[in-house]
């Protein structure tokens, strides 16, 4: 088995659970990559004994040849794996070292079931649909696609902005707003949730649309199909503005024309049998857990 460890970064206290992970690796004699940076950092050719492992920077040092690329950390870990392991479709497994792991889903505590379900191929691969983003000017270099979402925003302090929005080129609506979210079902449960917008099933085939702030009452999300292209004009006081997808963003002008669609590959996610998307969503928002039940 081949596997590849990627981190932005643990806390050095959590080292011990890192440790915990390749020893566990090594009982199978695992061929093991790890991101170089978490090489040096935590100085892990000794860590192991004689087990070598094997540094990598890119993808294209994987050859395509992993069975699994592993996040260590939390969800924000877990998106920057998503722009590493592009449309190689190797699939990722998230280690939840974060706070809530709507994606990274497995705890540090099941390291040896994990890893036995790794070897067993006793796994479920759930494959989870990304967004695209066409604009008139190049950003966000060769990873313009994002599994949770993509937003507009005005800058800092600035006043709100509108944002004219299209469906398949048909106007859809004006928004007075601080911004917009298109989000996946995957990123539903992220920023789209907390703006008020509706949660999706994985495999609804949609977008949901979002306003951020908006300056009126009668505005609500509204879910579309991800086969529709959204394309946007923004007006505003300020000559900039904000676009983010995921956890990255660029300082753009406000004259950018902007389309998002469904991206044309999925990303392939490893989900052990009992961890249910249902499951997930009972354990992270905490339902069911009334005194009353």
């Amino acid at each position: 088995m081949k596997v590849a460890i990627y981190s932005r970064g643990v806390d050095i206290d959590q080292q011990q659970s890192l440790n915990a992970l390749l020893l566990e690796l090594n009982r199978y004699d695992t061929t093991i990559y790890v991101y170089a940076d978490l090489i040096t950092k935590f100085n892990l050719k000794s860590a192991i004994g004689k087990q070598a492992l094997i540094p990598f920077t890119s993808i294209s040092e994987l050859n395509n040849q992993v069975d699994c690329l592993i996040s260590v950390g939390g969800d924000g870990t877990v998106l920057d794996a998503v722009t590493i392991v592009g449309d190689t479709h190797i699939p990722i497994l998230g280690i939840n070292y974060g706070r809530l792991g709507f994606l990274a889903t497995i705890s540090k505590d099941e390291l040896s079931i994990m890893v036995e379900a790794l070897v067993n191929r006793s796994y479920v691969i759930d494959k989870r649909s990304l967004l695209h983003l066409d604009a008139d000017l190049p950003i966000f270099g060769t990873a313009p696609y994002a599994l949770n979402e993509f937003a507009i925003h005005k800058r800092d302090t600035s006043p709100m902005i509108k944002i004219h929005t299209y469906l398949n080129g048909e106007f859809l609506n004006s928004y007075w707003a601080d911004g917009i979210i298109v989000a996946t079902p995957t990123g539903s449960t992220g920023y789209n949730m907390s703006c008020n917008g509706p949660i999706l099933f994985p495999d609804s085939a949609s977008f949901v649309i979002t306003p951020v702030a908006p300056h009126n009452l009668n505005v609500r999300s509204i879910v579309v199909p991800d086969s529709s292209v959204i394309s946007f004009e923004v007006e505003g006081r300020t000559e900039e503005l904000i676009c983010a997808m995921d956890a990255r963003k660029e300082i753009v002008p406000k004259s950018i024309q902007l389309a998002i669609k469904k991206e044309n590959f999925l990303v392939h996610f490893i989900r052990l049998n009992e961890n249910s998307y249902l499951t997930t969503l009972r354990t992270k928002l905490t339902w069911g857990l009334d005194k009353r039940n």
